[in-house]
């Protein structure tokens, strides 16, 4: 009986030692953190060495068709219209106009297509133009653990750009799309951009997830799109830290965000920031000669407006701004 009390302390010993405050968030190497899921912001204990579902990944991702493409424009800016992948008679059927700029939405882990993420940003490109909003419904997939969810991200993305390259062999041009993800949707997006040769005009990646994809080649990269801006506001621990894109924005340093207690907030203000500064183009940032002076709040240099809708933006290089504790921010 003794032998089995000690073996208790211990086993609770060791546990507690693993399963630390959330705050703490991940650590390269880590084989336990926490991970906030995209759909109700519920934080979740992850296993790195957890076995990814790859039968599942497979049956899944061999039909981008199985991912659900909604589309919202200022006809509809609400409910959504159903484009299926493949089905000609549903996008005529729709308000979908490839005359103007297409924007397409992708969620993170745990999240669906009518996640706040999804409602938030959908709502300000609408208010902000005339587009075709998509947004990408892959929470099948997404719902899963996240080893799994990670592992077929980027086969998710190669749907997607597969969906992207089916619309524009119907008329759509890749210069007038844009491409927005969030945590595992930043890659996703990414891996959606190079499917299409790196064609589309813009990709911006809302701070892609960082636990296990320090050295992944299915990361996001600048090569992705035309052109590729990334905005960092949890690194080391929930985001991805070094610049990946064109444009790499590191607000407030690129964590600890104004205003958030807890990781799982600051990496939700890259989506918040986004959205604010499509309605407003705001946040001007300052060019840092390194990511040591952005972190720093060194930068000083030419100022570029971080995210908005523009697709014409070219200027690259790191950068930083400092923002307010709530919104517009």
């Amino acid at each position: 009986m003794k032998t089995l009390l000690l073996l208790s302390i211990a086993i609770a010993v060791c546990a507690a030692s693993v399963l630390k405050d959330p705050v703490q968030g991940y650590k390269e190497g880590s084989r336990y953190f926490y991970f906030p899921g995209d759909g109700d912001n519920t934080i979740h204990l992850v296993d790195a060495e957890e076995p990814a579902d790859f039968a599942f990944i497979e049956k899944f991702t061999r039909n981008p068709g199985n991912n659900g493409y909604w589309l919202f424009t200022r006809a509809n800016p609400t409910v959504a219209q159903v484009i299926g992948f493949g089905d000609i008679d549903s996008v005529l059927n729709s308000n979908m106009d490839f005359s103007k700029e297409s924007v397409f939405l992708a969620h993170g882990w745990n999240g669906n297509g009518g996640n706040d993420m999804n409602k938030v940003l959908t709502e300000a490109f609408l208010e902000n133009g005339d587009v075709n909003v998509v947004v990408l419904d892959w929470s099948t997939l997404a719902n899963r653990g996240y080893t799994t969810a990670k592992s077929g991200t980027a086969a998710v993305g190669q749907g997607l750009g597969q969906f992207v390259n089916w619309l524009v062999s119907l008329g759509m041009s890749y210069e007038k799309v844009h491409l927005v993800g969030f945590s595992l949707g930043g890659h996703l997006v990414g891996n959606a951009g190079r499917e299409t040769e790196g064609k589309v005009k813009r990709i911006t990646a809302l701070d892609p997830a960082g636990p296990l994809w320090g050295s992944d080649n299915n990361r996001v990269v600048a090569t992705d799109a035309q052109y590729v801006e990334v905005i960092h506001t949890n690194t080391g621990l929930l985001g991805f830290t070094d610049p990946c894109g064109d444009a790499d924005f590191y607000p407030n340093g690129g964590s600890g965000m104004p205003g958030c207690w807890l990781n799982s907030c600051s990496h939700g203000r890259a989506f918040e920031y986004m959205a604010s500064s499509v309605k407003y183009n705001h946040l001007l940032a300052n060019e840092c000669d390194s990511l040591r002076d952005a972190t720093r709040n060194r930068c000083s240099g030419d100022l570029n407006p971080m995210g908005n809708a523009d697709l014409s933006k070219s200027k690259a290089g790191i950068f930083r701004v400092n923002t307010e504790r709530k919104y517009p921010y």
